[in-house]
């Protein structure tokens, strides 16, 4: 008997343990029905954590006022007011919209070790952060991919 309530108990704290770190997870989709919604570049880009060519991609030299936003979820993430040429070939922002709709997480592909910006709904993959961005406006740089965005007009 004793030894199946130390069993039970083992289990429950799993059991538990898994629902409090699991919980973002359950908030994500498998793979499989991203590939239903998204196009295959941002598959690409977003699922497998691709990145697309610079200067080969839809709004590096975006002029334009509006918005970006998220091409899986619709979120807005990103404004023309925020973007600025940061000669890299990929849009370029200083800041997103609301800073509680993405996460920062290590990644440590390509052999460096880079702040990759992920949609903190979803998961999915953004682009990457990095400190060369202008000074005078916080000093950032959240380099995107064309792909993970889809631009909105005002």
């Amino acid at each position: 008997m004793k030894k199946i309530t130390i069993i039970l108990t083992a289990i429950c704290a799993v059991l538990a343990f898994g629902a409090q770190t699991g919980s973002a997870q359950s908030k994500k989709k498998p793979a499989a029905e991203w590939k239903k919604i998204l196009t295959p570049n941002q598959y690409e880009i977003l699922v497998e954590r691709g990145t697309e060519p610079a200067y080969n991609n839809a709004y590096w030299n975006n002029h334009e006022k509006g918005v970006y936003v998220s091409a899986a979820t619709g979120d807005v993430l990103f404004t023309s007011d925020d973007k600025y040429d940061s000669h890299t070939g990929w849009p370029s922002f200083v800041k997103p919209v609301d800073p509680s709709k993405i996460e920062i997480v290590k990644d440590n592909s390509y052999g460096m070790v880079r702040d990759e910006v992920v949609e903190k709904s979803t998961g999915l993959h953004l682009g990457h952060v990095f400190d060369d961005g202008p000074a005078d406006r916080g000093g950032k740089r959240y380099c995107m991919n064309s792909g993970a965005l889809k631009f909105i007009k005002k």
